[in-house]
């Protein structure tokens, strides 16, 4: 059925970008997941598609563009099967808007661009060992020292850690509360700064990382906006980056659903293929409703954020729903599969093993309950 909220510029730029994923990543995401690493390169390939310029300024480098795309491009990069690429690639989206929205105009024209075009990467590191979504009551310090700022303290589960350039790192400036955090960028050659790498249970081609600040050296010009004044520059991440984590997880699902019906429709049983039993219809039917419910959920809401609207409480659900349809795709894609849903380089097993990170990245699935109920005013 053809969906009233893509023109045909969407759809166009869905079929580059599928070009793209089915000759740049597909043919080779299971080497990668076994390297734990995939190839620079990447990042480069990428911008050429415009895939890395989604909804940045085009004073940047970026591509102005609408929610839509971004799904799009969740969307068509879980095709490829492998949400460590996904997750590694992309991790710039949740560390540049912070810089864009508040970063002095000489921060933005050095950072941004590079980042963009591929020739840099980013991350964003928010979470502590003490403690993640509580993000107000965060512990690494930052104090003035002449026209630098001292950094200390640590980050951890930092996607693309190991290898980014540029680190958007929240730090206690001021008091306790969400009115003494600021935003600093922090250059891989920073005086002070370390990091050491995670074993994870999936992403495997996405480095994961603990980064470790004493007495860090960072030039007060990388300060990003005011001081004390970054917690709104963290919040206003997190719409977006909870629809794409969505976008993502819909994504996903799909996959895990063509590979089992596919596999259902050639599969032999006590002598009828396996899509001729009725447990297992029944079972791709119960992928296929939430499936259906998820695309048309997050395309309303992707409608009210383009219309210029925050729906907070909906995205917060979004959310949920579109993880839990991830969940439930995968644990029965991997059942219908059997034996070969458990061996490695079929992606419904490599799924299966990231589902969790989806439903706990950007706000775990217990805090968007919460958000929520609150939104919603109960």
């Amino acid at each position: 059925m053809a969906s009233p909220y893509y023109t045909e510029e969407h759809e166009a730029f869905r079929r580059t970008l599928r070009r793209f994923v089915d000759t740049k990543i597909a043919p080779f995401a299971d080497a990668w997941d076994e390297a734990k690493a995939f190839p620079v390169q990447l990042y480069r390939d990428a911008a050429e598609v415009g895939l890395l310029g989604l909804g940045f300024p085009e004073a940047y480098g970026g591509v102005e563009s609408d929610p839509f795309y971004a799904i799009i491009g969740a969307e068509e990069l879980a095709r490829g099967g492998s949400g460590g690429v996904s997750a590694g690639l992309m991790s710039h989206t949740i560390a540049l808007p912070p810089i864009v929205a508040l970063g002095s105009e000489a921060l933005k024209a050095r950072v941004v661009p590079p980042v963009l075009a591929g020739e840099k990467i980013a991350a964003l590191a928010i979470t502590e060992p003490s403690g993640g979504s509580d993000v107000a009551n965060l512990k690494t310090t930052a104090k003035k020292d002449g026209d630098h700022y001292l950094l200390n303290g640590s980050k951890t589960f930092i996607t693309s850690g190991m290898r980014a350039d540029y680190v958007t790192v929240a730090a206690r400036t001021g008091g306790e509360g969400m009115g003494g955090i600021s935003i600093f960028v922090v250059e891989a050659d920073t005086p002070g700064f370390s990091r050491t790498p995670l074993e994870k249970m999936g992403w495997w081609a996405s480095d994961t990382a603990t980064l470790y600040f004493d007495d860090c050296r960072v030039p007060a010009a990388n300060l990003v906006g005011d001081e004390n004044a970054g917690f709104m520059g963290i919040m206003i991440n997190f719409n977006n980056e909870r629809l794409g984590l969505a976008a993502n997880a819909y994504g996903f699902a799909q996959v895990c659903f063509e590979e089992a019906l596919a596999w259902a429709k050639q599969r032999e049983t006590f002598g009828k293929p396996l899509i001729k039993h009725q447990v297992i219809r029944h079972k791709l039917v119960d992928m296929a409703q939430s499936l259906h419910a998820t695309k048309a959920f997050m395309e309303r809401v992707a409608y009210d954020m383009r219309e210029g609207e925050s729906p907070v409480g909906p995205i917060c659900l979004l959310k949920n729903q579109a993880t839990q349809t991830m969940e439930l795709c995968a644990k029965e894609a991997v059942q219908i599969l059997g034996g070969a849903g458990y061996l490695r380089g079929c992606k419904s097993e490599r799924i299966y093993r990231e589902t969790k990170v989806i439903a706990i990245g950007g706000g775990a699935e217990e805090i968007m309950k919460e958000l929520a109920s609150k939104q919603l005013g109960w």
